[in-house]
């Protein structure tokens, strides 16, 4: 058993080894090439029309609530008199 947990011990050093060289090759490569441009797909989206929608919908939602809470209040107060 304890041979076995010793081999295990190797094993699992060794395979550490190799994670740790790899990422260092990763690292290495990933710093000398450059990041790619984005510039052409990104400048031909146009978001407006999407904000715009988001916007009315956030306006409606605000909207409901700021009435919910009126009424509650009312309800609140007929129901104090």
């Amino acid at each position: 058993m304890k041979a076995k947990l010793l081999a295990l011990k190797k094993l699992g050093a060794r395979v550490g080894a190799a994670v740790v060289t790899g990422g260092v090759a990763v690292a290495a490569n990933a710093q000398t090439s450059t990041a790619p441009d984005f510039s052409q797909i990104t400048s031909s989206v146009d978001f407006s029309t999407v904000i715009t929608a988001i916007m009315a919908v956030a306006t409606v939602m605000v909207g409901v609530y700021v009435a919910w809470r009126g009424a509650k209040f009312a309800l609140r107060a007929v129901r104090g008199l």
